[in-house]
C-alpha cells in the first residue's frame, strides 16, 4: 500500500529482489510509459521523526527502526510507542538502539518496487552517527542502481526536512540520481542542538564514563551538544536545564546571523524537538523558541525511540535548517 511499510512480495534474497524489479519493469509496460519520465518513491526510517500517522506524500514510504528493552526487540510505531519507552526508562531497564536487518530493508524496497516505482530515494540517518546509512549503501548495489542512497549527514527534524524536499522534487519530475546530488550538495545547511536532563543514557551508551557522568549530576551541568555534519560533539556545559536551553536559543541565533545571515527568513525553518514526558512540556519549549523567532512557524517534534535511547527523557533540542525546496 503506497506510503506504508508492507512485507513485500513473498521469497527472499534475489528471488524477491528480482522479482520486485520485474513487476517495476512490467508496470512500464502496463501503464504505457515510454516517455523516459521515471516514477521515483521516497523512503526514509523513523529516525526522522516521521511517524504513519503523519505521512503527507504518496510515494513516501517508512521503515520502523527498531529498538532493544529487557533484551527483546521492538519496532517503532508498531509494537512499541515513546510513552512505553519512557515507563521502560522509569524502570531502568536495559534499552538499546538498534538497525533493521538487511531483510527488513530490502522487503521495504521490494515493496516499492511491487508498487509500480522505477527508482527508490532512500535517506537514512546521517553516517558518521550510525552505520544504518554505509550498509544500506551496500545493500543497494544489489538492484542495477535502481536504489539511490542519500547521505547528507541529517537525522530528526533536519532529516524529515530532506525527506520533504525529496518528494517535492521526485513531484517535479527528477530522477532519483539527481535527488540525491541536490540533497548531498547541502547536506550542511542545517545546525542542531540538543541537552539532556540525565546522564544515564549518554553513560550507557559510552559517550562519557561513568565518573564523568556523577561529576556532572552532582554539580547539575548538562552538556549542550551539536550536529553540524557528521559528528555529535559538545558545543557547551550548563548548570541546569534553563541555563542550557538558552544556550542552545543563543547558539542558534547566532548560526541564523552567521551562517544564514543572508538568507530570508522565508527560506529557513526553525524547529523544536524533545523526548518530554507531557505535551505541556513539549508546547512550553515551542513557545520558547516561538518568541525569540517571532517571524517564522516552528512546530515541535517528538524525537524517536532510536535518539532517545541515547538521551534519555526530558531532553530538549532545536534545529536550524535552510529550506532545500522553497
Amino acid at each position: 500500500m503506497e506510503g506504508n511499510w508492507n512485507p513485500g512480495p513473498k521469497g527472499t534474497g534475489s528471488d524477491a529482489k528480482a522479482a520486485a524489479l520485474d513487476a517495476a519493469a512490467d508496470s512500464q509496460d502496463i501503464d504505457g510509459r515510454n516517455d523516459g519520465i521515471m516514477k521515483v518513491a521516497v523512503a526514509t526510517d523513523t529516525n526522522s521523526s516521521i511517524t504513519r500517522e503523519i505521512i503527507w506524500e504518496p510515494g513516501l514510504y517508512l521503515l520502523p527502526m527498531p529498538v532493544i528493552v529487557g533484551g527483546q526487540p521492538y519496532l517503532e510505531g508498531e509494537d512499541i510507542t515513546s510513552a512505553q519507552l519512557y515507563a521502560a526508562m522509569k524502570d531502568h531497564q536495559d534499552i538499546f538502539s538498534s538497525q533493521p536487518s538487511p531483510g527488513q530493508l530490502m522487503e521495504l524496497w521490494d515493496a516499492i518496487f511491487q508498487d509500480g516505482y522505477d527508482e527508490i530515494v532512500y535517506i537514512p540517518m546521517s553516517s558518521g552517527l550510525s552505520s544504518t546509512c554505509s550498509n544500506a549503501a551496500l545493500f543497494a548495489t544489489e538492484y542495477d542502481g535502481r536504489v539511490h542512497v542519500v547521505d547528507n549527514h541529517r537525522i530528526s527534524v533536519t532529516q524529515r526536512a530532506s525527506v520533504y524536499s525529496a518528494c517535492k522534487l521526485a513531484a517535479q519530475g527528477k530522477s532519483a540520481g539527481e535527488i540525491k546530488t541536490f540533497l548531498e550538495e547541502r547536506a550542511y545547511d542545517a545546525s542542531i542542538y540538543i541537552t539532556v536532563d540525565s546522564m544515564e543514557y549518554l553513560k550507557k551508551g559510552g559517550r562519557i564514563t561513568p565518573a564523568v557522568a556523577a561529576f556532572a549530576t552532582v554539580l547539575n551541568l548538562k552538556p549542550v551538544l551539536t550536529i553540524q555534519g557528521d559528528k555529535l560533539d559538545t558545543y557547551a556545559k550548563a548548570r541546569g536545564m534553563r541555563q542550557a536551553e538558552a544556550k542552545m536559543i543563543e547558539a542558534l541565533k547566532q548560526d541564523r546571523a552567521a551562517r544564514f545571515g543572508d538568507v530570508p527568513d522565508e527560506l529557513l525553518q526553525v524547529e523544536t524537538a524533545g523526548t518530554f514526558e507531557t505535551e505541556e512540556q513539549a508546547e512550553h519549549w515551542r513557545q520558547m523558541v516561538q518568541a525569540v523567532f517571532p517571524d517564522m512557524t516552528v512546530s515541535y517534534a517528538q524525537l524517536p525511540c532510536s535518539i532517545a535511547c541515547h538521551v534519555g527523557m526530558n531532553a530538549a533540542g532545536i534545529g536550524i535548517i535552510k529550506k532545500e525546496v522553497p
